[in-house]
């Protein structure tokens, strides 16, 4: 399946921002014609990132995310440069958490030529990427396997990864708020999240800038929790003094730059 284009990467971000965008006003500063709007809104509509309303579309529900299919195509530049900029801060010879996402898989493609890692997961995509690599050693979470994206939640899941403590763990989040709360929209996978903050003695959090300023409704946990959090361009001046505030590291893969709080 295709990617999404900039202009239609661009216009999902429009409308997460606003709520909803109109052909016309959409055509006026693309400088492309309506017709071209309404293919975008088209696709992105049949791919169900947003819903067609009467002279435009609006984004999706709050309480239930995209399908996953759908995710792996937003945004899929800004993901890659986000994965490798987070692979960057693994040193080899350490363990790992990599819980599921779009973003996070590909952190794990950026790891397969490191050395003696210990990798957990609750993410199937995660594992099937790295398990061929001689030099990195996988343990998968059990329990049921969520058909939807290759997830592994539940109860099992949790207690198989309190049983470790690691050093890094790799996260990811369907949304942040500019007061630094990081949400979700299943309440198992919020649980093993949560799990894996808890056990890890570092926590890296990946996410597009798309993610800031969406709406989830069950919360992980609290940027005050994350140690590093590596994005494509922070733009939310409110979220950035948030992180400031915590110490976090703030590592723009779109820029190339690396802002450490004092």
């Amino acid at each position: 399946m295709q990617t999404l284009s900039d202009r239609q990467n661009e216009i999902l971000s429009i409308a997460r921002t606003t709520g909803r965008v109109g052909v016309e006003e959409l055509a006026e500063r693309f400088a492309v014609t309506p017709q071209t709007i309404r293919r975008d809104l088209n696709e992105l509509c049949d791919r169900n990132i947003l819903t067609r309303t009467h002279g435009g579309a609006m984004v999706s529900s709050s309480v239930e995310n995209i399908s996953y299919a759908a995710r792996r195509l937003i945004a899929a530049a800004q993901k890659q440069a986000i994965g490798a900029a987070a692979a960057a801060l693994i040193p080899d010879h350490s363990s790992l958490f990599i819980n599921i996402g779009t973003t996070t898989e590909e952190v794990a493609h950026r790891l397969t030529f490191h050395q003696d890692l210990l990798v957990i997961t609750n993410n199937i995509n995660v594992a099937l990427t790295l398990y061929p690599s001689p030099a990195i050693k996988v343990v998968i979470a059990g329990g049921p396997v969520r058909s939807s994206d290759g997830a592994v939640v539940g109860s099992a899941a949790v207690d198989l990864i309190r049983q470790f403590k690691v050093d890094t763990a790799i996260i990811g989040a369907s949304a942040i708020e500019e007061d630094g709360s990081l949400l979700d929209f299943d309440p198992l996978e919020v649980n093993v999240s949560r799990a894996i903050i808890e056990n890890a003695r570092r926590v890296i959090l990946v996410c597009d800038q798309m993610k800031i300023g969406r709406a989830a409704p069950v919360r992980i946990g609290h940027m005050a929790q994350i140690h590093t959090f590596v994005t494509d361009h922070l733009h939310a001046p409110r979220l950035r003094a948030t992180c400031a505030a915590h110490g976090v590291a703030v590592i723009e893969a779109g820029l190339g730059t690396l802002d450490r709080p004092e």
